[in-house]
This record gives structure tokens, sequence and C-alpha cells, in this order.
């Protein structure tokens, strides 16, 4: 019997010849992923653990992003990242992004941040993480934060453990790790063009629950997915975590190969699932019968099409974030807007300073993606997580009052972007960007079947 992607690259970096679901193995970690929140907390495990002057195994493997509380007058939200500064400069650890213009006592936005060339800063780690060639086939990636599975899009075994778990990494350069079952998705047929990513993942968690996948692989597979960019391929394993999946995989192709020459010369090691593999569980999917989704309140496996939730009004949308902020997405949000006007509060925040930047190199029509946003009436903000995790009372985009908000987002948990009480409905960023148009869930069929201003062609 065959191996599926996942246990041949778990069987590859434990030593072994084979391995099964269940079974126990010592594995070799490739990267380690952390950030601003997690990775002071790592690093404090890791002196307790190591020693006080203890260095870590390989710092080429280790990475760090400062992402999650930025643009933040917090005192606390800027004493993170030094301390992430401080040791990348006393490990020599080469790739750390710093968010450089964070000092005590500077508040507001660097006018060039978004100018990958005048700064380390790049925005939020599960998008910049693979614009910087860090997620690579075949490899181990594991990170202190539950959606580093969005690097299996990668063909990599990528997903969260913990600060512990992290120190472990840094000081041995290894973990013991539980092989999981695999589960095997398929999406077939044409992408209709109100369709994105985001609706694929949304109804498959609406039909198994967010249990549904407990602790076990998630293969995506199929005619859809062999026709997506990387960035929908990563939306797809970045909600693997929402179905409860130890880490979301797709196998490597000329797409991911493509994408990834232009990014790193490190070699790469492409797996795919043998043809007599064993699966726990196969699910077959026609994309042409999935509709735009919607999950409510507070659940991602609370799902239903968006036609039915016409009568619920929004008071604000939330454009961004790892799973919806990615060029692929604002390209979507912008075609949906162009040529109209929001009728609610809409707030767009791109995920890396290099989808930033590309905000005034690709254009609808005469306009730049940038000044369709803007024409439309969205608020931008600086690349970062900005509001996804809520974050400190000034964050951008925050919610800090009981209201309904369309996100594009991946957790709608109460409390998740601020208020306890704030109603979060998850959806793709063509949806959140109808909505934003009528203030009232929409479908996007209904706007993109009416008549666009005359001079806005299609992306």
């Amino acid at each position: 019997m065959g191996m599926t992607i996942t246990e041949r690259i778990l069987a590859s970096h434990s030593g072994r010849s084979k391995v099964a679901p269940g079974e126990n193995v010592w594995c070799s970690v490739d990267v380690l992923l952390t950030h601003d929140i997690c990775g002071p907390g790592t690093i404090g495990v890791f002196h307790e653990q190591f020693g006080a002057d203890a260095k870590v195994l390989d710092p080429d493997g280790i990475v760090i992003i400062p992402d999650h509380y930025i643009f933040t007058a917090d005192a606390k939200s800027h004493r993170n990242v030094e301390m992430l500064r401080e040791f990348a400069a006393a490990q020599g650890i080469r790739h750390y992004y710093d968010a450089d213009f964070i000092q005590p006592g500077l508040e507001g936005v660097p006018p060039a941040y978004a100018d990958p060339e005048s700064t380390p800063y790049r925005g939020v780690c599960h998008v910049a993480l693979p614009q910087e060639g860090h997620a690579r086939p075949g490899e181990i990636l594991l990170g202190t934060d539950s959606h580093t599975c969005t690097h299996g899009a990668f063909g990599a075994f990528a997903t969260g453990i913990g600060n512990t778990e992290a120190a472990f990494v840094m000081g041995t350069g290894k973990l013991w790790l539980k092989v999981p079952p695999s589960l095997r998705f398929a999406f077939d047929g044409e992408m209709p063009d109100y369709l994105m990513a985001k609706d694929l993942i949304l109804h498959l968690i609406g039909q198994i629950g967010t249990e549904g996948a407990g602790y076990c692989a998630m293969e995506f597979v199929g005619e859809a997915v062999a026709a997506m960019d990387m960035y929908e391929r990563m939306t797809l394993c970045n909600m693997a975590i929402e179905a409860g999946g130890k880490n979301g995989i797709i196998a490597p192709d000329s797409v991911t190969l493509n994408y990834l020459r232009a990014r790193t010369n490190k070699p790469l090691d492409v797996r795919d699932s043998d043809g007599d593999a064993r699966y726990a569980k196969a699910m077959e999917f026609d994309v042409s019968a999935i509709e735009p989704t919607v999950a409510r309140p507070h659940s991602p496996g609370n799902c239903c099409p968006a036609r039915e939730l016409g009568d619920v009004k929004i008071d604000r949308a939330y454009i961004g974030s790892c799973t919806g902020g990615k060029m692929t997405d604002l390209l979507a949000a912008a075609r949906v807007l162009a040529g109209r006007t929001v009728q609610v509060e809409t707030y767009v925040v791109p995920a890396t300073t290099e989808v930033d930047a590309e905000l005034d190199r690709r254009t609808i029509g005469p306009r730049t993606v940038r000044e369709v946003l803007l024409q439309a009436g969205c608020k931008l903000a600086p690349a970062s997580c900005a509001a996804c995790l809520g974050g400190p009372p000034d964050t951008f985009g925050r919610v800090n009052e009981a209201i309904s908000v369309i996100s594009t987002t991946n957790r709608n948990f109460p409390g998740r972007m601020g208020h306890k009480e704030a109603g979060i409905y998850l959806v793709s960023p063509m949806t959140a960007a109808a909505t934003a148009l009528t203030g009232r869930i929409t479908d996007p069929r209904d706007v993109l079947e009416a008549s666009p201003a005359a001079d806005v062609a299609s992306v």
C-alpha cells in the first residue's frame, strides 16, 4: 500500500521508508515560523529550557515576521517587536522581517512602508512567508500560529504548534509528530466567475463541520484546484484548521514551481500521493453546483448560501487578512466595486507590502486597483493582520461595538474582531464587496449581472 503526500513527507523527515496514520515519529524540521504574538513566549521558553546564553540550532531555518499588532500606539505591542529584534540580532537570524518603524513613543505609519526595498517589514506572515520563498514543497514547516497550515498549498507539511514545541525546535531542530490520517477532497469542474476558493472551503466546512477533519490531513485535488493560482490554493489550506484539520496540502505542479522559482533558488522536493494511497475518507464536489457561501456567527461551520441571507443588514465590511488580503482577493473585490460606491464602512487591508505595492501596478480599466477601491469609498490601511485578531483599541478596523460585520477573515468566534457581541459573517472577497454595495448580505451574482460603469473593463 502506498502513502499519501503527507505520509511521504513525514517518512522522509523521520528517516523511515514508510509511516502509517497513528504512528509517532521524530521529524527533522526545515522551517520554524513565529511572530510578535507568540514569538516572545517561545523565546522565553527557549532560554528557560536551554539556558540564558543558548544558541538556536539552525538560525537559517527560523523565520520571524512581526505582523499582528503593528500599527498601534500600544507600548506592550512595541515591546514584543523589540524582543523579537533583540533575539534575532543575538542569534544571527537572517530571516527576520523587522517592523523597524515601531519604536517606543513612535506612532503612525512611515510614508515609505509599502516599498519592499525601503524596510524589512513585509506584513502578514502567512502571505509574506511564501512571497519570500520560505514555503517549499516536500518540507516540514511549523509555526506558532494555527493558520500555518496555509503553506500546505506549496506541497509542504505545514501545521501550527505551541510555544513550548517551537522552543524545542529552536534548540534541537526536531519534533515528535503523530502521523495524521488523510482525507481527500476533490473539487472538479470549471469555477464560475462569481466563485472563489473561500466559497469552496466554507461549503466544505459547512458539510463536514468544524470537527469533521479532526487531526487529519486535508488533501485538496481536482480540476478546479489545478486551475487556481497560488493565492487561491493558500485560501483552501488556510482554513483546514477551521475543520479541525492537522494540515491542508496540495501536491505541487507547474503553477507551484513557477511561483517558487521566482522567489527561491533552494532545491524543491516535489512529492505527490501514491496512486494506491489509502484515505480515511474521500469526498467529491462539482464546483458548478456550489454557491457563494456565508458562515454565520459564531462558527465557520454555520454555513448557508448568500442568497438565503438577503434580509441580513450589515454595518461594516472588512476585506483583508491572510485569508482575504492577497492580490487575487483584492482584485476580485475591486472587480465588484469598480464604478460603484459602498453603502457601509468598508475597510481594506492588504496582506503584505508586496500586495500593497501591486495595488498601484494592477489596473481595472483605466484605473489602478487602489484608485478603484478608494473611489468606491473604501478605507485602506497598511499591510498587517489589523482587525482579524481584534488587537489594541486603536487597531485599524477593530470592532469596538456590537455591530454586524461581513468579513473575509477565517474566524467569527465571539470577540474575534474586538467586541464580543459583534456578529461576524465570513465570506469571499467578492461577496464582501457585493454586500458593501448594498448594506445587506448580497450574492455577488446580483451585482456582477448589473451593468457596470462604461469605462470599467474586467480584470
